[in-house]
């Protein structure tokens, strides 16, 4: 399974790096991309990341999910991306492929039309333009080919749910004993 997660300047590192780590521990093919024009992207506190790749030279397409880490910064630079914006809308729609985005992350889903008739949660106030009764209030939620999660403290949540949904539950429940994740 290969997966993109989506940087900008100014994205939330722990919501970005923590399923990095969880996913690629249990064998998922991740892909650091940069909405921006380098491979050097800053988050919102200042740390400078290195990624793998720029969307500009990226075929999206070729992912079997898309994450959007959260973090306000980095979610109007992810916004501003028209190869994302172009292709969130087919991941959403093809059931074979994943949608996970956490914080103020699923406000990107909403501001494209892509919430209507799912459950999603986000950080608190972030739900203020969801459809009416999509957003859940979970931590963590999974609808469908679409998790979603409330924010930082949650991170390590929606890492492992989105490797259960790309890896199984014996790859998942693996990763949590070897990371000590009481579940």
């Amino acid at each position: 399974m290969k997966l993109a997660i989506m940087l900008g300047d100014g994205f939330e590192p722990i919501e970005a790096m923590c399923p990095t780590d969880v996913l690629r521990r249990g064998g998922v093919d991740v892909t650091l991309v940069s909405v921006m024009p380098t491979k050097h992207v800053i988050a919102a506190q200042g740390i400078t990341v290195v990624v793998d790749a720029v969307v500009a030279d990226t075929d999206l397409m070729e992912f079997d999910a898309i994450c959007l880490p959260g973090g306000m910064g980095g979610v109007a630079n992810l916004s501003k991306c028209d190869k994302l914006t172009a292709a969130l809308p087919k991941f959403m729609d093809d059931g074979g492929r994943m949608v996970a985005a956490i914080c103020a992350g699923p406000t990107i889903l909403s501001s494209l039309g892509l919430l209507h008739g799912r459950k999603a949660t986000c950080y608190p106030g972030c739900e203020t333009d969801f459809p009416e009764g999509v957003y859940c209030g979970q931590d963590v939620c999974k609808d469908g080919n679409l998790i979603t999660a409330s924010g930082p403290a949650y991170a390590l949540e929606f890492g492992v749910e989105l490797l259960r949904a790309l890896a199984g539950d014996a790859v998942a429940s693996q990763v949590m004993e070897d990371m000590l994740i009481k579940g």
